[in-house]
């Protein structure tokens, strides 16, 4: 579903049935860990379901490129440092939301698809060539 800085995840099956499959959730909360400290939290399901049915709706073959899953406190003061755009309690520190890329795809067409879940914020930020999901309220940013 997704390649990102901290290693590449192959396309893989995470739930069948209606169950979230261990093993897999397992690898991507390792996946999703904030790679500037190493640290790992849970992700929350949710949030994968979103992308998950993101990338479906686009139709895409290439997985994403995963620019910020899970951020600890610390990352994410250095980054709300460096930018007005980094929420003070941001759902990334909760595992609730992921900045993702894909080549194929514009920002547009990626946040269309999000909000076309109607299951969480997406955010539009064209400059750096992302899209934010995340499983908190249903809303929109960004140009």
């Amino acid at each position: 579903m997704y390649s990102g800085r901290t290693g590449e995840m192959i396309d893989s099956i995470y739930w069948i049935e209606g169950e979230y499959i261990k093993e897999v959730m397992q690898e991507v909360t390792y996946f999703m860990r904030d790679w500037r400290t190493d640290e790992l939290h849970g992700i929350d399901m949710r949030t994968i379901d979103i992308m998950s049915a993101a990338h479906n709706l686009l139709d895409a073959t290439e997985p994403y490129t995963l620019f910020s899953g899970y951020r600890s406190p610390s990352t994410n003061a250095m980054l709300r440092a460096r930018s007005s755009g980094v929420a003070r309690n941001s759902l990334h520190m909760q595992g609730q939301a992921a900045d993702l890329h894909l080549q194929s795809r514009s920002v547009n067409q990626m946040a269309r698809a999000a909000e076309a879940c109607r299951a969480g914020g997406v955010g539009r930020y064209s400059g750096s060539q992302f899209v934010h999901m995340d499983c908190g309220a249903v809303r929109s940013w960004g140009a």
